[in-house]
Parts: structure tokens; sequence; C-alpha cells
């Protein structure tokens, strides 16, 4: 089994400081869309949410039911002390392919290429058996490759088979905000179930 699908992993990641994806504020072209958004009751699903910087964003702005799930205990524990008022129940901690619930959005950051690439086909569709009639996965993913991994790459071409069986409308398109070390290497992605 290869370490990467370990929560143990990911904690050590954190422990050692090694946690290269985390930007240390929301990612732009999310926060851009989140901006447009006025219904703050939408239940609302950020998986894979590492320190959680979406997710707090949005419970500053008003919004009542987000809910952040990530496989490792660290970065939960770590957004309960920055956030002690958020609520506990919608803190979760463990595998996304086995979490259950019913979601208008899922916000996608850092999860689909963190993940091993035998998975994605699963993830597009475990993605959609969240989300409610009509809900949308929203986020962006990269448009590069990597030695090795995680992350791992993509590009759009891969993306589309990946997520056209299960949602009804795809639109892929490159990144016009991405943070300068990714500039050029990000697609914005809205599949609309």
């Amino acid at each position: 089994m290869n370490d990467f699908l370990s929560p143990e992993f990911w904690s050590k990641r954190y422990q050692e400081n090694q946690a290269g994806w985390d930007l240390k504020q929301v990612s732009p072209p999310i926060k851009e869309y989140v901006d447009q958004l006025t219904d703050k009751e939408i239940q609302l699903l950020i998986p894979g949410c590492g320190l959680g910087y979406e997710g707090e964003y949005l419970f500053k702005k008003g919004f009542t039911n987000v809910h952040l799930l990530d496989f490792s205990e660290e970065p939960i524990l770590d957004f309960q002390q920055r956030n002690p008022i958020f609520p506990a129940n919608q803190l979760h901690t463990g595998d996304f392919f086995a979490h259950e619930g019913s979601y208008d959005l899922i916000l996608e950051q850092t999860l689909f290429c963190a993940i091993d690439p035998m998975l994605r086909a699963k993830y597009a569709q475990h993605a959609s058996s969240l989300l409610k009639p009509g809900g949308k996965l929203v986020g962006v993913l990269f448009n590069r490759d990597f030695e090795g991994g995680p992350p791992f790459g993509g590009n759009t071409a891969e993306y589309f088979n990946y997520f056209k069986k299960y949602f009804s409308e795809i639109a892929i398109e490159p990144c016009h905000n991405s943070i300068e070390p990714r500039k050029g290497t990000e697609v914005f992605v809205k599949f609309v179930k």
C-alpha cells in the first residue's frame, strides 16, 4: 500500500511542516466563486480541506452549513483551535470515499491531486453520489504533470472523461487568478449533477 493512502502519512506531513499544498489563504479562484454565492444556507462540503481556509472564510461570511472533511486529524484540530465557535458536528475526520451526506456544493482544492490516480473515476462517482440533483462540484485542478506524487497532475481531456459519466454539465477553463507559483498550471472546474 502506498504511504499517501494512510491518514498517518498526511498527519506526519503536517507535524513536520511539509504541507507544500498549504496556501495559507483561501485559493483565489475559489474565493472569487464563493463571493458570488448568495444562499448562505446551502449544504456545502470541502473534502481534503487541509487547514480549512476556505471553510473559515465561508463561515465568517455567514454560511451556516459548511462541512470540512480531511483524512488527517491534524488539520481539523488546527482548524478547531483557530475557529472555536465553528460547529464541531460540521468537522469530519475520515476517508472521502466513506463519507456520507447530501450536499448542494462540493468545493475541490487539493483532494483530487492527492489521491492515487487509480481512484479518480471512483472520486467522480462518489462526489456525484454526495450531491443533490442539480448540485455542483466546483474548484481547482492542476493542468500539468508532476514527477512522482502526490501531488499528481492531469489535464482537461482526462478530467472530462472522469466526470462526464456522472455530471450533466461540465465546464473546465484556465484559471486567470491562480497564486503566482501556480499561474498557468491550474484549471477551474464546474460540474453540475
